[in-house]
């Protein structure tokens, strides 16, 4: 008798983002009253960039968009200043990726327009743009800007082209792109490049998608699937693999998974469901994360990219009955790590005239002592103790881990250029430059970082150090003591040196005055804690290697 063994795998895959969860920012951190476009053309209508939220809208007489600051939420005033430069309605707006006060947009007029913003809030219209380009024969719907080459722009339109402008001139006039892409049968509706922006994706009413080389103007691989109806394409960061969102001939909408190499066959076709709407597709890199929005829904699907198969692993998804016309999102530099987000949506909601983020949070457990310690401070400042009593989720406070999450915040692409315009135009290809996400780390902004005072740490003596180290770390009481009643008038130049951390001051702060506030505060502190316990440990080694020549030079006095 033969006894055949079975072997069990479970039906489930282990990851890290498996548990991630959308929460929908409070009326309050909202944008209100903003005139939506009632545009049909199937687009974003939302950019968004670390400060700014920019949204296309109404407009009698052409076309405007509206730039926000990103911490202006609430009723937006009636009467707020417009970019209202074109003589049709916009299309389509983009953030330059390198400098985060510069915008494109095209229209209808058949133009693109590029557009400085001022770094203080606007006060009147501006009807003038920094640049006009003028090459289009008909209305362009699309525009992209290279991800690691700076001032290089691309724009499509109904005339079935596709033009590369190079924006380092200094003609405020452009008429001839350097480089036209025209062969193209049908509208392009969709454009993706890879990670170095060697190549570009574009998805076209042909039902055709194409990889192109965009220099050389030349088709490097072309997929004409009857069974896909395609709409959007997407290139999948580094993975040599493209995703594109369209419909079944059944019209089911679906999604579909290509080798870059191979467009003959897709590797993975899903249907999603019966409804109209168009499917926007969303790529992390970083997280391997894929998010699915319709237009017209109110749901966010997210999956999982793997590069063996099933490829697409399904996790869950956002449910919301507000339904979205437009979407934006936040790049990864602007986001709130402290908090675990790894991804936030811009919900467009012209039902309600209203812009709502949505934010993709990765739910990480905290520890008792921190439990213990975030309770005395709420405690200290507001009698909230009674909150932290219950779960680490309550009262819409999502208690996070007490240290910055490295392993969901690989680095990941700055706001600096690899390349400059004409080094790409020569030839040249360069990744992205990448920047960390961990508080107090260099961050590459799009702005010179303004003046902040250096904590003259290294100018203390060591014993000083670490004694005053000593009585941060010792015990919680130690510290309590030490928060709480250390005065601004009973402290000296060295103390407030040391109360300096990343340009924060601990201890001349105001009180905080909302939860988020205060949990802010409390991760601010936290890191401080850590960074001087390093310090610490770094001023033992040294102290222990005096000690050790301290005693090899009295054995050495010793024999003579």
């Amino acid at each position: 008798m033969t006894i055949t063994k079975m072997s069990w795998s479970p039906q489930y895959r282990s990851s890290k983002f498996r548990h991630v969860y959308g929460k929908a920012a409070s009326k309050e951190k909202c944008y209100d009253c903003v005139p939506i476009t009632r545009s049909v053309h199937d687009n974003h209508f939302c950019a968004v960039n670390p400060h700014f939220v920019a949204v296309v809208t109404e407009c009698a007489g052409g076309g405007a968009f509206l730039v926000i600051p990103v911490n202006q939420t609430g009723k937006l005033d009636p009467h707020y200043p417009r970019i209202c430069g074109h003589k049709g309605n916009v299309l389509d707006i983009k953030w330059n990726p390198f400098d985060d006060f510069v915008i494109a947009s095209c229209s209808e007029d058949t133009t693109v327009k590029v557009w400085n913003i001022p770094h203080h809030l606007l006060t009147t219209n501006i009807t003038d743009a920094q640049k006009e380009l003028l090459g289009h024969s008909r209305r362009v719907g699309l525009i992209e800007w290279h991800p690691t080459a700076s001032n290089i722009l691309f724009s499509t339109g109904y005339d079935y082209k596709i033009m590369i402008w190079n924006l380092d001139t200094k003609e405020s006039v452009i008429e001839t792109p350097v480089k036209t892409i025209h062969f193209h049968t049908d509208v392009i509706l969709s454009m993706s490049f890879n990670t170095d922006g060697s190549l570009l994706a574009t998805a076209c009413r042909d039902r055709k998608i194409r990889v192109i080389d965009p220099r050389a103007g030349t088709v490097l691989q072309e997929a004409n699937n009857k069974s896909h109806r395609v709409n959007k394409v997407l290139f999948l960061g580094n993975m040599k693999k493209l995703l594109s969102t369209g419909t079944s001939r059944w019209n089911n909408r679906q999604i579909a998974l290509w080798d870059q190499g191979d467009l003959s066959v897709p590797l993975v076709e899903e249907d999603m469901d019966g409804s109209s709407g168009l499917l926007f597709p969303f790529y992390d890199s970083d997280t391997h994360m894929l998010y699915v929005l319709g237009k017209g829904d109110g749901n966010i699907r997210y999956y999982e990219i793997s590069s063996e198969k099933p490829y697409l692993n399904y996790l869950m998804e956002y449910r919301s009955p507000l339904p979205q016309k437009g979407i934006g999102f936040m790049p990864k530099r602007g986001l709130d790590v402290s908090s675990c987000e790894i991804f936030r949506f811009y919900k467009l909601i012209p039902a309600k005239y209203l812009i709502e983020p949505v934010s993709m949070i990765v739910p990480r457990r905290v520890s008792e002592s921190l439990l213990a310690f975030a309770g005395w401070l709420l405690n200290r400042a507001g009698g909230w103790w009674h909150l932290f009593r219950c779960k680490p989720v309550c009262s819409g406070i999502s208690l996070q881990s007490e240290s910055y999450q490295e392993d969901i915040y690989p680095m990941t692409a700055g706001a600096q250029p690899a390349l400059t315009a004409q080094e790409w135009l020569s030839g040249s290809n360069k990744g992205p430059v990448l920047m960390s996400l961990r508080p107090g780390s260099v961050i590459l902004n799009s702005l010179p970082p303004l003046p902040v005072k250096e904590a003259a740490l290294q100018a203390t003596e060591p014993a000083q150090l670490r004694t005053r180290v000593a009585d941060i770390i010792e015990k919680p009481s130690r510290v309590q003591e030490r928060w709480v009643y250390w005065k601004a008038e009973e402290r000296g130049p060295e103390d407030r040196k040391i109360g300096l951390s990343n340009g924060f001051d601990v201890f001349e702060c105001p009180p905080p005055k909302t939860e988020n506030e205060l949990l802010q505060m409390f991760y601010r502190q936290q890191e401080e804690i850590r960074r001087l316990r390093e310090l610490t440990i770094q001023r033992d080694v040294q102290i222990k290697q005096l000690e050790l020549e301290i005693k090899n030079l009295r054995m050495d006095s010793g024999r003579f």
